[in-house]
This record gives C-alpha cells, sequence and structure tokens, in this order.
C-alpha cells in the first residue's frame, strides 16, 4: 500500500471504469488513509476511524465495480452484500453480523491462499515421496529379506526409475487407491431448515464434532492423486493458528464490505409485510459501521476499523431518509453521475476488459477474426443510450445486451468459419438491432 498514493490508485482504476472520478477520489482517499493510520503512534492509531463512503447513483453507472476493483489493488478481504438480504434481529433470515463472519472466511481463504504458496515446494516434495510410496510399497513380493543391501539398491533404483517418469508426466494417467477424508454431510431437519449462513459459530463448532470426517478409500489418476495429496500436505505444512490470527488482523485493519441498494432500507414508517423491519436492520447495521465485536467461529472480530461502502439508487428516497445516527458513521457522500454517449464509447474503447476486447478474444478461439469499426462503437453506444431513454436506465450494462444481440448470428456461426474474417461495422449494427429498436415495446423484453 505504501506504493500506492491516491493518484496511482485512480490511474489504477482508470483502466477498468469510465468517468466517476470524484468517487475513485474518495475512495483512494480513504485507502490512503488507513495506511497513514498504521503510521501514528499505537495510542492514536486507535482513536482513527475509517472514512465510510455512502455513494449515491442510478444502476449501471460504476460503484459495485470500482470497490471491486479496490479491494483486489490493494489486496483486502472484500465482500458485497445487497441491504435487502438482511431482517432485523428476531425475524427468521440472515442477521447483519453474518457479513462480518463472511468477511472473515473471506480472509482466512486468502491467508490461506499465500500460505500455501510459501510451503509449495516443500509440500510438492511431500506429495512425490507419497505417490512413491503408493507405486513402490514396502514389503512386494519382489523385495528381498531385511537387510538384504542389494535387494534395497534394487529398491532404491526403480525408485528413482518412478520418481524420473512422475516429473516427466508420463504416469498421470495410471490409477493408485487414496485414502480420502469426507465431511459427513448434515441429516434430518438440519439439512433441509438451516442454512450455513444462519448457523452460529458456536453451532457450526458443535456439528463438525457432531459429524466427524469419514475415511474413503478411492482409486485416482495421479494426476487427480496429485491436487489431493498437495491440500493434505499443505494443511499439515501450514500452522493454522497463525493463518486465523492474520486472517483476523487482515479482516479488522483491511477489510471492506460493500452494501449495495441501501435505498431500499428507507421507507416510511406505515410501511406494512416483509418493509417492517427496515428501520431495524438500519439499527442492527449501526453498531458494526460504528465499532462492534462480532463472534465469529475463528474468535472475536472487532469492526471498528473496517471500511464500509454502501451505495444505493436513491431514486425515491434520499440519504437524509436514513438513520441520522447511520448518516452520521457514513461521513463522505459521492454523487456519481448518468452515463452519456460519449461514457458508453469510451467504455466499449478503453478499459483493458472492454466488451469489444473480450468479443475479439472469444471469437478468435474459433479461429473467427473480427474488427470493430468506429462507425460500429459509435452506433452501439448510440443505441444503447436511446434504449436506455425510452425504457429502463440500467446503465452500462445496456452495452452488454446490444452487444450480445450484435454478436448472435457469429457466435452461433463462428465454429464453422475458421480462418474467415468479419469487420462489423456501423451498418451491420443497424441491420442486426434496427427491427428491434422501431418497436419499443419488443425493445423492453430484448434490449
Amino acid at each position: 500500500m505504501t506504493e500506492l498514493p491516491p493518484r496511482k490508485i485512480v490511474e489504477a482504476l482508470d483502466k477498468y471504469i469510465i468517468g466517476q472520478a470524484d468517487a475513485k477520489r474518495a475512495v483512494a482517499i480513504a485507502i490512503r488513509n488507513r495506511w497513514r493510520r498504521q503510521q501514528l503512534p499505537e495510542s492514536m492509531r486507535e482513536e482513527v476511524g475509517p472514512k465510510n463512503i455512502l455513494m449515491i447513483g442510478p444502476t449501471g453507472v460504476g460503484k459495485t465495480e470500482i470497490a471491486r476493483r479496490l479491494a483486489s489493488l490493494v489486496n483486502a478481504p472484500f465482500l458485497k452484500v445487497e441491504a435487502t438480504k438482511f431482517t432485523e434481529v428476531g425475524y427468521m433470515g440472515r442477521d447483519v453480523d453474518s457479513m462480518i463472519r463472511d468477511l472473515m472466511e473471506f480472509a482466512l481463504q486468502m491467508v490461506q491462499k499465500e500460505q500455501r504458496e510459501v510451503v509449495r515446494e516443500s509440500a510438492e516434495q511431500a506429495v512425490e515421496e507419497r505417490l512413491l510410496n503408493e507405486l513402490l510399497p514396502r514389503g512386494g513380493a519382489d523385495e528381498g529379506p531385511a537387510g538384504d543391501d542389494e535387494a534395497e539398491s534394487r529398491r532404491q533404483r526403480t525408485r528413482d526409475k518412478f520418481r524420473t517418469q512422475l516429473r516427466a508426466g508420463e504416469m498421470e494417467d495410471k490409477l493408485i487407491q487414496l485414502r480420502v477424508e469426507q465431511k459427513a454431510p448434515p441429516m434430518g431437519m438440519l439439512a433441509t431448515t438451516i442454512g450455513p449462513d444462519q448457523i452460529g459459530p458456536e453451532l457450526q463448532d458443535f456439528m463438525d464434532r457432531l459429524m466427524p470426517s469419514q475415511q474413503k478409500d478411492r482409486k485416482v489418476p495421479i494426476r487427480e492423486a496429485r491436487k489431493i495429496l498437495f491440500d493434505e500436505e499443505c494443511e499439515k505444512l501450514i500452522d493454522r493458528e497463525k493463518a486465523i490470527e492474520m486472517a483476523i488482523h487482515r479482516t479488522e485493519n483491511g477489510g471492506i464490505v460493500f452494501i449495495d441498494e441501501m435505498d431500499k432500507l428507507c421507507g416510511g414508517k406505515s410501511q406494512q409485510g416483509p418493509d417492517v423491519s427496515r428501520q431495524g436492520v438500519q439499527r442492527d447495521m449501526l453498531p458494526l459501521i460504528e465499532g462492534t465485536t462480532v463472534n465469529t467461529r475463528y474468535g472475536a472480530v472487532k469492526t471498528d476499523h473496517i471500511l464500509f461502502v454502501a451505495a444505493g439508487a436513491f431514486h425515491t428516497a434520499r440519504p437524509s431518509d436514513l438513520m441520522p445516527e447511520l448518516q452520521g458513521r457514513l461521513p463522505i457522500r459521492v454523487e456519481l453521475n448518468d452515463l452519456t454517449r460519449d461514457d458508453f464509447i469510451r467504455i466499449l474503447r478503453e478499459p483493458q476488459n472492454a466488451l469489444t476486447k473480450q468479443q475479439i478474444a472469444l471469437m478468435g478461439t474459433e479461429g473467427l477474426k473480427i474488427t470493430f469499426t468506429e462507425d460500429a462503437i459509435d452506433t452501439i453506444a448510440e443505441i444503447a443510450v436511446e434504449v436506455n431513454r425510452t425504457t429502463e436506465n440500467i446503465g452500462a450494462r445496456r452495452l452488454q445486451t446490444v452487444m450480445e444481440k450484435v454478436m448472435e448470428s457469429l457466435s452461433f456461426e463462428a465454429p464453422e468459419r475458421p480462418g474467415d474474417s468479419v469487420t462489423i461495422d456501423g451498418a451491420y449494427v443497424r441491420d442486426r438491432l434496427s427491427s428491434i429498436v422501431r418497436d419499443q415495446d419488443l425493445s423492453k423484453f430484448i434490449l
């Protein structure tokens, strides 16, 4: 993170997201403030809280993508949740604490993945020895009596020969028998009435002890056995307690929670039915954002320094409709703008993951070379803007539906046209979409 000042963070986000400069600057500053906090004396460090963000903007303008790319950029545990998935404590459904438990799970997976790379060399050596033991077990018919030097030398030569063949990949299809551990599935009412996200940490631990792992013999090819044995050896080599400790630290000091559909928690007091617990969910969410301790199956996790990024369209509600206490815990407000025709053109041309580049790569796998002209990109952008204007505005997601309709015929015929070259121009795009765009009723369903 020391190499990522705000300007570099914004430049990295620009590679994938067009426009929305204010939102990019806000998240870049929030991330840099985390690094600044780590440089403070410990006495002051605990007093500096995260600068939580509220993003306001219509769907499809880049709210989720900004948060997702940011987490990937700084290698932080990241969780995206929808506010509407949670219910007030006391109601059937997910409680808000589950987002911290899920974040902790992701952090532990990240740490374990990193630790696997650290122990990879030792694990692969151990896997090789175990495979050789399976291929050449002790006590074979051709093995001499104990202390027979000649038999031991012959066995070692055979072992070295098998080792050479394993490393050369010449025995990948050979079947060997392994004893594999499998978790017993939950039974009875627990399997049908309780989801994993509704089970508390204490009950999860109890169920793990109640249903221990089962040993099962399997015959698998060596290529599959490598993966099974590698996982087992990594489990032995990785210090689980240390991994959990690192994951808790990473969650508490680097975790990012993106809460989408925040505006759906704003509702009138007279709302009935499923909306009755909206205010309750806000009340339950407040301690998490404010800073509290959540019990997970791996230990207590403090939320004081987790960065929360909330987002919503706020078409029918306003940010001021949220609880005043919750508003105060989301101090940075960023408004994202509607995307224009020029933005759509840039989205099709500039990002590293642009839709045009994706289609060129996909068709290239079939040996079909396609080229998009400038006129074609302009036409796709114009049609997407027009359909957004006349039907529902779903932002940049409209480009995907338009592009898929343009490419439908070529995608179907591509396996039959290896070696061909196709140029997609404005006339081609209009030919594929003109009848749909003219019929507004039809465009509502197809585009």
